[in-house]
């Protein structure tokens, strides 16, 4: 069976990695490959599937174009609008997200057991997905910063969706409250000198980019002695997920965390 990642860029993704990690620890003849595939390509390439094909992760800029291609979806595409799994089966193709299910994971395994309140940077389809995982814990109220508030609007219907009070500020405002939880969508440049700052306002840090690590945010945490969960965390349990749907077999999150780090290295 064949499998892969969809996104563009693609060549970074660390997707193949643990996926043929968890083939060989289950001891599966599949490939998984990286495919470089803009928007304009992706009902196309959904179209012209073999009987070989079991599955897909998918990346930016894909994860909203998935969910609205793709008809049979699971209760939490949904509601999101988001999908980053896509299962090939016979009645057709399925859409999932275990994104979400995977940052609960990623946080729990940290310590971070219950949320109630956050801050996210940013306003994507990863924000909205951070977004509904922590009202599953709990939370009740949500800050969106962002450049443009206009970005945020996605974001923001998810969340109101899900039953959290949403304040939408831009980057440059100050903090006022300090909350439960910070988690970052945005690259690492784009917090530049306002990290200290940012920890200082949070009990926790969620940082989901895993690559160049560590993060200024990641840095000002370690130094403030604040609880930090990476994107390579996140990265970890919610492939872990994914090879569970697509295989049937379950496999740690550890032995794939484990095989990110060690293609990282090579980098």
């Amino acid at each position: 069976m064949r499998c892969a990642v969809l996104g563009s860029p693609i060549a970074h993704s660390l997707s193949p990695a643990m996926h043929r990690a968890a083939y060989a620890e289950l001891g599966l003849d599949w490939s998984y490959e990286a495919v470089e595939l803009d928007e304009d390509g992706l009902e196309p390439f959904l179209s012209a599937l073999g009987d070989d094909v079991r599955g897909f992760s998918v990346t930016a800029p894909l994860k909203r174009r998935t969910a609205a291609l793709v008809g049979e979806a699971s209760e939490v595409v949904g509601r999101l609008g988001v999908a980053n799994t896509v299962l090939v089966e016979d009645s057709g193709l399925r859409s999932d997200n275990t994104d979400v299910p995977g940052a609960v994971a990623a946080l729990i395994e940290r310590g971070v057991e219950r949320v109630t309140s956050a801050r996210i940077l940013g306003g994507g389809a990863t924000a909205a997905s951070m977004a509904y995982a922590v009202s599953t814990m709990g939370a009740e109220r949500v800050e969106l910063v962002v450049r443009e508030p206009s970005r945020a609007v996605e974001a923001a219907q998810v969340a109101r969706g899900a039953g959290l009070e949403v304040t939408v500020h831009t980057i440059d405002e100050p903090l006022i409250d300090k909350l439960d939880l910070l988690i970052s969508t945005v690259p690492g440049e784009a917090v530049g000198s306002r990290s200290h700052e940012l920890v200082d306002s949070s009990r926790a840090v969620f940082d989901v980019v895993y690559d160049p690590w560590p993060t200024q945010l990641a840095e000002a945490a370690e130094q403030a002695d604040v609880r930090i969960v990476s994107g390579l965390d996140l990265l970890a349990h919610q492939a872990a997920l994914q090879v569970e749907l697509m295989t049937g077999s379950r496999v740690s999150p550890q032995l794939l965390r484990r095989a990110a780090l060690a293609e990282l290295a090579t980098r």
